[in-house]
């Protein structure tokens, strides 16, 4: 029998999808919480090279993060070859939220992404979505994602590598090559994190440079860390990061632009420190990140030894394999009307992948909504 063993920490969202996952196919495995364990987030580390979480082992083979497709290709099944309705690119609040009007709309649904709840999921804390004083991007997602899965929608955990068109169906190919034809299409694929710039950065990722501090900051507790953006998101990694770290740089490019609330508890940490008008020139380190190199705006530069970074620097929209299908403004945001209606007959978007200038989970949310009442209208002229 194939032993599969998955290396988590307690808030971590895509490992919660992992082993989700493997619960819908029906595959037995261990949970190891690394972020309780310090013996076995060392064992994780020595057999991964990875100081991130997930990290999965099937049998002799590792694999590191949700790897949707390769968890696909050895416990999924082949796609079914209907032709849907509706095909929805995307699984965080627009998506979702399309997902269930597309149900109530009774239209033949399926929603294919390659994780479940977006960008919210990295949220710490939300606190300006209605209903809820307070609430985590994981929990606000889980509840979202509870509801859609009471409806008939399809719901699968895959990436969208091209998207043509055949007349009126539209033909959409997977990583995991599968092939996916539908009738209308709502984007709702979102955004991605920019990247430091820095050199070697894609060596450091997973080995003291995170993208997700909800899911590896367990992993560094009592150890000294960095976070580099001055919004909203920047100061709320740097101000849970201090309660777990021991100490936390918070390196801003120019100064900070965060609200209010989160500015008057920065004031309140003695163990953050912040630079401001700074950038990082460097990192260091062999095998794992030991430090890092900044300069300010002078050109005076200063190494700071540390164990991690948080990168929070923003987003870009994940349209590549968009670029002729609709039109794309010079941020490459999809350009949609006020109703969600892109260039193209057939095709919706919403949510943080649009030009939509405000990128809030309730805003998303209700776009995703309008998009979904929009393909329902095209459908029944079609």
């Amino acid at each position: 029998m194939t032993k599969v063993t998955v290396y988590s920490t307690k808030n971590c969202p895509y490992c919660r999808m992992a082993k989700a996952f493997l619960e819908k196919y029906g595959v037995p495995y261990e949970s190891i919480d690394v972020g309780a364990d310090e013996a076995a987030a060392q064992k994780m580390i020595e057999l991964s090279g990875q100081r991130g979480v997930p990290v999965i082992t099937v049998d002799n083979e590792v694999i590191v993060g949700f790897d949707a497709p390769r968890l696909n290709e050895l416990f999924g099944e082949s796609e079914a070859t209907d032709i849907y309705a509706v095909l929805i690119v995307g699984a965080g609040p627009a998506g979702l939220t399309a997902a269930v009007y597309c149900a109530r709309k009774m239209l033949n649904t399926m929603v294919i992404s390659e994780n479940i709840g977006g960008q919210a999921l990295e949220s710490w804390a939300i606190e300006n979505y209605m209903g809820y004083r307070m609430i985590s991007g994981e929990d606000l997602m889980k509840k979202f994602e509870e509801h859609v899965r009471t409806l008939n929608i399809r719901l699968e955990l895959d990436k969208v590598v091209s998207i043509t068109r055949e007349e009126d169906i539209f033909v959409v190919k997977t990583l995991s090559d599968n092939t996916i034809r539908a009738r209308a299409l709502i984007l709702t694929q979102g955004n991605r994190p920019k990247k430091l710039g820095v050199a070697n950065e894609e060596h450091y990722l997973g080995r003291g440079l995170s993208i997700c501090s909800t899911c590896d900051g367990p992993l560094y507790k009592g150890k000294m860390v960095a976070v580099v953006g001055g919004g909203n998101s920047a100061l709320q990694t740097a101000l849970e990061m201090s309660e777990i770290a021991k100490s936390v740089s918070l390196i801003v490019r120019s100064t900070i632009r965060a609200d209010p609330v989160y500015t008057e508890k920065l004031n309140t940490k003695k163990n953050i420190t912040v630079h401001k008008n700074t950038v990082i020139t460097a990192l260091h380190g062999e095998k794992f990140l030991s430090g890092i190199t900044i300069k300010d705006e002078s050109g005076a530069e200063q190494k700071i030894p540390l164990d991690g970074i948080f990168i929070e620097i923003g987003w870009l929209p994940n349209s590549e394999m968009l670029e002729g299908l609709v039109d794309l403004n010079e941020k490459k945001e999809v350009v949609v009307d006020i109703n969600g209606c892109t260039s193209a007959p057939g095709i919706f978007a919403a949510g943080d992948v649009t030009n939509a200038k405000s990128k809030q989970i309730i805003i998303a949310a209700g776009d995703g909504a309008k998009a979904a009442l929009e393909a329902f209208e095209y459908l029944v002229k079609q």
